[in-house]
């Protein structure tokens, strides 16, 4: 018991990540409201960001500048990299969606998937 404890103590990046996750995919799942879908969606995304940057980490580490005559543990820098990469087109993404949010707005006059679909199937 005290082993398990110990590794999750010493791993709480990733269990941090996946409890986001988890709240994230129960955001999305359970809620009929679209904001609180992208909202949700959001949370997943910065999960696995975490997860991505965690991965890199080294306890101890430094940021990877090497300086001559001097020998040092050095962080992995290709996750931090990919995750900029990944901020960038999950902004993008949520602004596109949220864009889509409003004409949707604009032409049902409501933001809840329920309700959509409601009319939806009134018009046909």
């Amino acid at each position: 018991m005290i082993e398990i404890l110990s590794k999750l103590l010493h791993n709480f990046y990733y269990l941090i990540a996946i409890i986001l996750f988890v709240i994230g995919f129960h955001t999305m799942l359970s809620h009929s409201n679209l904001i609180k879908k992208i909202m949700g969606m959001n949370i997943m995304e910065t999960a696995i960001f975490l997860f991505f940057v965690s991965i890199g980490y080294v306890e101890g580490g430094r940021a990877p500048i090497i300086q001559p005559g001097q020998e040092h543990i050095y962080v992995n820098p290709i996750p931090s990299a990919l995750i900029l990469t990944g901020i960038v087109v999950a902004v993008s993404v949520t602004a596109f969606a949220l864009s889509l949010i409003v004409k949707i707005y604009q032409h049902y006059g409501t933001v809840d998937a329920e309700e959509i679909m409601l009319i939806r199937s009134r018009e046909t």
